[in-house]
């Protein structure tokens, strides 16, 4: 072999390789990486799917999040149902519809800020523009609690719904991509008060930490609030590579996505970061055969149980969120495609 020959061939074995190194005991191979979010997306959409036939209301956990993942899924070349994709968001924009006179109204709709805040999340990743519709839902993120420093939820249904940190971070989220220009001056009024607030808050536990960092990047703190919120994140996981939802749980998929997602995305980790390494690796390893990350849910139900498509039974609807957060935190680790 040529001289020339003979180091192309070493540049082209060096391109190959990826940045989560599989001999440094610390991160699966990319291709382990690949072929898990390939397995993880099938379950996503068929989950999302059966929510949508057999419910007319939008939820967080069939929609939003399926989306979320998918649509990064896509972005880093992945093949997915482009088709069941638009349901999903159609679907969204129809509930918003129907309570479009309510968010008028500043009553929002069932779920309330949670509701609105990620469904609003939901079309911005699928590239919904704004209209009069998001702009009826940010008018009542700006009316709905407005003497208060921040967003609150009346349901508790740990660990995605009942955070006043998680409600907060989905409202200034909403009105950050959704806000006219007429509701700015009250926009900037709100992020401020809620920065104070964010400020004053010690959060109690992962999902808390996690979107408390996330929030604060909405409201630029001065100091070193956003490093300080990182470090803690990164000081909580686990031996096994992961994080649990409190100090007293296992580590499990939902806790461990959220928080990789929340560094990679706000926290300035970039994927070769030994705590993102790890905790790639704590997916990689955790996810079943059907694609899915099976979580066993600790919310109390209040709605009537229905079977989705998604695995896991009573479990199903805290495990296709969870499977959504793990399939986007493990794509974040992959660089976009053109």
């Amino acid at each position: 072999m040529s001289l020339s020959r003979h180091l192309a061939a070493l540049v082209a074995g060096f391109m190959m390789v990826s940045p989560l190194r599989a001999d440094d005991g610390l991160a699966p191979a990319d291709k382990a990486i690949r072929a898990a979010i390939v397995k993880a997306v099938p379950a996503l959409e068929k989950g999302a799917a059966g929510s949508a036939k057999e419910r007319k209301c939008f939820t967080c956990h069939n929609q939003a999040l399926p989306v979320l993942a998918l649509v990064g899924a896509r972005n880093r070349g992945f093949s997915i149902d482009k088709e069941n994709l638009d349901k999903q968001l159609r679907h969204t924009e129809t509930h918003l519809k129907r309570g479009q006179k309510g968010y008028l109204e500043g009553r929002g709709q069932g779920g309330k800020v949670i509701t609105a805040g990620y469904a609003l999340w939901a079309l911005q990743a699928g590239g919904r523009k704004p209209n009069e519709l998001t702009a009826a839902v940010t008018h009542f993120l700006l009316e709905y609690q407005k003497t208060k420093g921040h967003w609150s939820h009346p349901g508790k249904r740990p660990p995605s719904s009942g955070s006043d940190f998680t409600t907060t971070y989905v409202a200034l989220r909403g009105l950050a991509g959704y806000g006219t220009e007429k509701q700015k001056a009250r926009i900037e009024e709100r992020t401020k008060a809620v920065r104070e607030w964010l400020l004053g808050e010690s959060p109690k536990d992962t999902e808390a930490r996690v979107f408390r960092l996330r929030a604060l990047k909405y409201v630029e703190p001065d100091g070193d609030a956003m490093a300080k919120a990182t470090a803690r994140l990164v000081d909580s996981q686990r031996k096994d590579g992961g994080w649990s939802q409190t100090a007293k749980m296992k580590s499990d998929a939902y806790a461990t996505a959220t928080v990789l997602v929340a560094l990679l995305r706000d926290g300035g980790l970039s994927a070769d970061h030994p705590a993102i390494r790890r905790g790639t690796r704590y997916l990689v390893d955790t996810q079943l055969e059907d694609g899915s990350w099976h979580v066993v849910t600790r919310a109390k139900p209040f709605q009537t149980y229905f079977e989705t498509g998604f695995p896991h039974g009573k479990d199903q609807f805290i495990s296709i969120a969870a499977s959504s957060w793990a399939t986007l935190a493990l794509v974040l680790t992959i660089p976009e495609s053109p």
